[in-house]
Formats: C-alpha cells, structure tokens, sequence
C-alpha cells in the first residue's frame, strides 16, 4: 500500500521543495521572512494611511480622511471599519445640526503598531541595503 502526503505530518517542522523546484530548495517557511513579519493590518495602503494621518492629528472626520488619502467612500469605510475592530482607531458619530459627522482618533495601541511596522519597515530596509551592499562587492 502506497501512502501519499500532500503536507508536511502533524509536528513535522521543515519546509518541502516545491513541486517542479529542481534545485532541491526548502521554501521559506512562514517566519523565515523579515517581510511576512510585516503586520498585514496595517500594511495596506489605505489603512497605513489613516493611521499615518492620525498619527499627526488628534481627530479627523470621515470627510478629512477620504480627501487626504483619496479613496472612496466605500473604500475607506472598509478599511477604518477593520483598524476599529483591530481597536487601533477609534470612530465616534455625531450630528452637527443634520448633518453627519464621523470622527477617527488613533488609539495607544493603534500607535504601538504603527511604530512597530515602522520600525520593522526600517528593519528590513536596512537589512537589505547591507544584503545590496555585499552583492554588489561580489561583481
């Protein structure tokens, strides 16, 4: 009886060659890479905006975000809805006479982890500046 595996067996911890992967190279296993420890949340575009912008102001209305970052309405509703679930922002209502009002504030932890992806950014920019360096010693 032939046994086939499609995935590593349960405890195993080392990366398979890829199917077709001649070389016999493990690929990166998921914290091999400076990039993949990146928190996604906040790497997106629209979402290191707002938090970027918030970052330098106190509170921003809805209308404030959406013309510095350029988006869509739908777009940043998105994406300012999941920082606020993540509570790296926070969202208040309000009514100036009729009118809607939505306020965003950046919240202590949201800070932490845009410095964090800040420093981590500039972890890996550095990193690969000496890796380019060294590269380009070998020519």
């Amino acid at each position: 009886m032939v046994v086939r595996s499609d995935g590593p067996s349960q405890g195993e911890d080392r990366a398979r060659p890829r199917p077709g992967d001649r070389t016999g190279a493990p690929r990166a296993r998921r914290g091999d890479s400076p990039v993949r420890a990146l928190d996604r949340l906040v790497h997106e575009r629209v979402r290191l905006g707002i938090l970027s912008v918030l970052a330098v102001n106190d509170v921003l209305t809805f209308s404030d975000l959406k013309t510095l970052l350029q988006t869509t309405d739908g777009n940043l509703s998105v994406h300012a809805r999941k920082l606020e679930e993540a509570q790296y922002v926070t969202c208040t209502k309000s009514f100036a006479g009729r009118v809607p009002k939505t306020e965003y504030r950046l919240t202590a932890s949201g800070r932490r982890a845009l410095e964090a992806y800040l420093d981590r950014m500039e972890s890996l920019i550095k990193s690969l500046k000496r890796w380019n360096g060294v590269e380009r010693g070998r020519e």
